[in-house]
């Protein structure tokens, strides 16, 4: 890079519900940086993104995705078979985008030394033996989608050595939606889930027990985060500096998920003046963390990437059922 201000960044996945987000954020908070938006529209259905078009690329195309990512300092590695149950459906699928995938791109990083932000979810620890949780808390994935994530994590570590900076993401239950342009972007998150039930009169589902705890973060807080990490890897690259970093991106909130059923129960009332039936269900996910406190460690992003999470989660509630009311 000739200068601080000379950045290129290439997102992949930038169609889908974070990608978009964080294409936005680039381009409000550094718009004299250089985007280069990428997505195969597998799931992800945004177009354009204000002066920036999605161009279509597939990760699993070595000399494909490499001509794409020609010139980029740093790449936002989002793209990804992410549903659990569709990883589980299609393996193959899941193997040939996240594994071989994600070392296409990890192998143009060990290449050319440019920057590398993944994100590698929860998911690699199975059920956590001990809170809070961390970055540093043993692998132990419950399905397959995991499982490509350790991988991920293990070749990107190896990749990293010695030739280019790489911040790795443990991030927490996603919710929330986002704006682009006219489209309202969103994914079928817990919260999400219920908003949507709660707007159309339909009872909000609750496995039992519904003590359960999680540890919820906003997707517009997810991609701030990746933001801040692209500033941070830009600094980085300038010093020389290589190897993995590994961050934890989660809230502070980590309610039952009866509470969050009963708080949209509660602000439906309100502001839609519906009133919403809650039901406990047998649980169907075997294995599922049972735990009444969900805390996670998020004090290396806020130290050394300047990041602390903005959104809550009865806000965001609000903000999704005043949304649906709109919508009427």
């Amino acid at each position: 890079m000739s200068t601080t201000d000379d950045v290129h960044v290439a997102v992949t996945g930038a169609a889908g519900y974070i990608g978009s987000r964080v294409v936005k954020i680039l381009q409000r908070d550094h718009p004299e940086w250089e985007i280069t938006a990428l997505d195969n529209f597998y799931l992800g259905t945004v177009r354009q993104i204000d002066d920036v078009e999605v161009e279509h690329m597939d990760i699993r195309d070595r000399d494909y995705l490499e001509d794409a990512l020609a010139g980029a300092d740093i790449v936002m590695h989002l793209a990804a078979i992410s549903g659990v149950d569709d990883c589980d459906t299609n393996r193959d699928l899941a193997y040939d985008v996240n594994v071989t995938g994600t070392n296409n791109v990890a192998w143009f990083c060990r290449k050319t030394g440019a920057g590398l932000v993944f994100p590698f979810s929860m998911a690699v620890l199975g059920d956590p033996e001990s809170f809070p949780i961390s970055v540093d808390d043993p692998r132990d994935p419950l399905n397959w989608y995991g499982r490509t994530k350790v991988l991920n994590e293990r070749a990107i570590e190896s990749f990293a050595d010695g030739a280019f900076p790489a911040h790795l993401f443990l991030k927490s239950n996603l919710y929330g939606e986002h704006t682009i342009g006219d489209t309202r972007v969103s994914k079928g998150t817990v919260i999400n889930f219920f908003a949507n039930r709660a707007a159309a009169g339909e009872t909000l589902t609750v496995y039992e027990p519904g003590t359960q705890a999680r540890n919820f973060i906003h997707v517009k807080d997810v991609a701030r985060a990746y933001v801040h990490s692209a500033e941070r890897l830009r600094e980085q690259l300038a010093a020389g500096e290589t190897g993995v970093e590994q961050y934890e991106i989660a809230s502070r909130e980590d309610p039952g998920v009866m509470d969050v059923a009963e708080l949209v129960q509660q602000h439906a009332a309100e502001i839609l003046n519906s009133e919403v039936d809650i039901g406990v269900v047998e649980n169907p996910r075997s294995g599922e963390t049972m735990v009444e406190s969900f805390e996670v460690d998020i004090s290396a992003a806020e130290e050394t990437l300047g990041w602390t999470p903005q959104e809550t989660v009865e806000g965001s509630i609000r903000d999704l059922l005043e949304a649906k009311a709109r919508a009427e």
